[in-house]
């Protein structure tokens, strides 16, 4: 089993999608390179019991990923409802009571289409919190959850120390 290589995960779904491709001393990566990437997105996420770490998915995965970031940098809609074409809510009524469950026309689109309903969901819920991380070396996402909402950083550890630690020196330079 690969470990997530990822500085940044536990995100909500749609985010966690996008945060799929992070920099490192410079260089984009990607974990969703190919299907082995594709599985440890899936395990973080939950989702590998319910679908499979294959080509189609991938793909799928891939065309999601770049429908979030035209929509949260660009307010591209199409897009995103490209995607959402692809699967359904069917309401249900078990024991437990009334719920809903997704369908999909086709099992790949699984993943994908569960990404872009999270990101209704977030838009839903406060579109003024989903974030670009401030510093300008990191293209990383995330949902911010502070009680007065003014969360910069993906991480105060790495991004947020790097930027106080860039205006410290800036600062000492002067001097």
């Amino acid at each position: 089993m690969t470990a997530d290589p990822r500085p940044l995960t536990g995100e909500p779904l749609a985010l966690d999608l996008l945060n799929t491709r992070w920099m490192r001393e410079g260089a984009v990566q990607d974990l969703l390179k190919d299907t082995g990437g594709l599985a440890v997105w899936l395990r973080a996420n939950g989702l590998d019991g319910r679908f499979a770490a294959d080509t189609p998915t991938l793909r799928h995965a891939l065309q999601a990923r770049d429908a979030l970031h035209k929509a949260v940098h660009e307010g591209a809609t199409a897009p995103v409802d490209a995607v959402l074409g692809h699967g359904r809510i069917r309401a249900t009524l078990t024991a437990e009571g009334p719920g809903e469950a997704p369908e999909f026309h086709d099992p790949a689109w699984g993943p994908a289409w569960l990404a872009a309903r999270d990101y209704l969901e977030l838009l839903g819920t406060a579109p003024d919190r989903i974030r670009t991380c401030a510093h300008e070396a990191c293209i990383l996402h995330f949902f911010d959850t502070s009680r007065n909402g003014t969360r910069r950083w993906c991480s105060m550890a790495a991004c947020g120390n790097r930027a106080k630690a860039s205006r410290h020196y800036a600062r000492t330079k002067e001097s």
